[in-house]
């Protein structure tokens, strides 16, 4: 796409810091009422000639527009040699373009009163701006110069690569049970590329090439692996024609769009992984594989996992934290995967708790599901959760950009953002009862236990044969060290 000389010198004035703007976006960033979030989202979508698919929301509740991007390309797109690309690339698309010089793309937003960021999963990136709705060509224009002219260059790749190793330094090996999800999802996956998580392997990003990074980018950052949202106060009409005119002649992508076609097998037998870092208090964790997003006993399963550990009213956290105090904490997360992925139940031992009490204790709260099943109590609370937080998700333009683009990428729907409320609603006491006897069983789950360095040595020595056990030494002479020539 040929560079807009107009629009580039007209910038100075689109960068004009607007204060009461500014002031709105730091407070809030864009947040409506409940009640308008409950509201049936209306949009518009449609797809240009070159594959991009666009997806337009118009609300007038403040004068604050997101810009967003969402690639279908994430860590399960990598080859496993090169693991760690997509993320990396969330980081060197920022080092600017063509038409933009190193270091100021966040300078551009910034001084428009915006905000920006992006983040990489297993399964997409997702780039967005949140700007004064006077500032939209600006985020327009910065995410087109990203889908075509980002600058990929060996300055940008070597200092990409130190911040990376930073940031897995940082967040990922100084940081207290950051090894888990890495430590997980390499048990539990032996087939399907989730095996491996997003920031990936620091010498994979080392041994790259130039042009296999430029090989990365002209086969996902195109077009047809995209979809375009803008939410918030803008007029559709108008907003057309600057996405016309900012993409409607960039290129489609030439290349096919490798998918992964590998199948996670079904799991059969128990996994039982310890891992040692550097921890303070042991903790559990257990992962069941389950079925993917959109398939009914998917939202089953959620509203099963709320229960057992998510909050200060799951059974976890009441009778495992509270009444036994037999942890510190107590939680369960899903990383929303686009296919089948895994339900992650976790405990933090209690000062001088063994390991194995947690863990029983845990499955002891899984068994009482199987066999008894919830309250009706309970379920008016999970159902009232599910509400809360999907009405939660849809107050801020920048979440509904993200709910749309996110149901369109993986599901093709991207109405879900108005209906998938009833999914959750369709699910039944007795459906939590099922998939709990389903899904929550031994053969199908990986059981880490995360202890403490200090804890390796006790288990090595356990591990080690008794000195009176051990076969003594033979009694030989002690080899002669070979001559020397003068």
């Amino acid at each position: 796409m040929p560079l807009n000389y107009y629009f580039c010198a007209k910038l100075s004035l689109l960068m004009k810091r607007n204060a009461f703007l500014s002031m709105l976006l730091g407070a809030s960033i864009l947040t409506m009422s409940a009640k308008q979030a409950a509201a049936t989202i209306t949009f518009t979508e449609y797809t240009l000639p070159n594959g991009l698919h666009v997806i337009l929301q118009e609300d007038h509740s403040t004068p604050i527009v997101a810009v967003s991007v969402m690639y279908h390309v994430g860590s399960k797109n990598e080859d496993p040699q090169r693991t760690g690309f997509a993320h990396f690339f969330e980081h060197l698309l920022f080092e600017g373009s063509e038409n933009i010089k190193r270091g100021e793309y966040m300078k551009f937003i910034q001084s428009a009163g915006g905000q920006l960021n992006a983040n990489t999963t297993q399964d997409r990136t997702f780039y967005y701006e949140v700007l004064p709705s006077n500032q939209l060509e600006l985020g327009l224009w910065m995410e087109s110069e990203r889908m075509l002219h980002a600058k990929i260059d060996t300055v940008g790749v070597e200092t990409q690569r130190k911040v990376v190793k930073e940031e897995k330094k940082q967040s990922f090996d100084n940081r207290p049970y950051g090894q888990l999800i890495n430590v997980i999802y390499e048990n539990a996956y032996t087939k399907y590329p989730y095996r491996w998580s997003p920031i990936g392997k620091e010498q994979y990003i080392d041994q790259a090439t130039l042009a296999e990074f430029m090989n990365f980018y002209k086969t996902f950052y195109v077009p047809n692996n995209a979809v375009l949202v803008i939410a918030g106060d803008i007029n559709v009409a108008q907003t057309k024609e600057l996405i016309a005119k900012y993409y409607g002649d960039i290129p489609k992508g030439s290349k096919a769009i490798p998918r992964p076609t590998e199948t996670e097998p079904a799991q059969k037998a128990e996994k039982r992984v310890t891992f040692y870092d550097n921890v303070q208090l042991p903790a559990i964790i257990l992962g069941y594989h389950i079925p993917k997003q959109g398939t009914a006993d998917y939202y089953a399963v959620q509203l099963l996992t709320q229960l057992l550990a998510t909050g200060k009213s799951s059974r976890f956290e009441k009778e495992i934290t509270d009444k036994k105090q037999l942890a510190v904490q107590t939680a369960s997360f899903d990383l929303g995967n686009e296919e089948p992925g895994l339900a992650i139940m976790l405990g933090i031992a209690n000062m001088g708790v063994k390991p194995a009490d947690l863990e029983n204790a845990m499955e002891e709260e899984i068994e009482k599901v199987k066999k008894d099943g919830i309250t009706e109590d309970e379920y008016k609370k999970l159902q009232n959760q599910a509400e809360n937080d999907f009405v939660e998700q849809n107050q801020k333009d920048l979440g509904v950009a993200t709910n749309l683009a996110t149901y369109y990428t993986f599901q093709g729907n991207a109405n879900l953002i108005n209906t998938e409320l009833e999914r959750y609603q369709k699910v039944t006491r007795d459906d939590i009862k099922r998939v709990a006897n389903k899904y929550l069983v031994k053969e199908n789950r990986l059981v880490v236990h995360y202890l403490p360095k200090t804890e390796e040595q006790k288990g090595n020595d356990k591990a080690a044969p008794k000195k009176e056990n051990a076969k003594p030494a033979p009694k030989t002479a002690a080899p002669k060290a070979p001559a020397t020539k003068k």
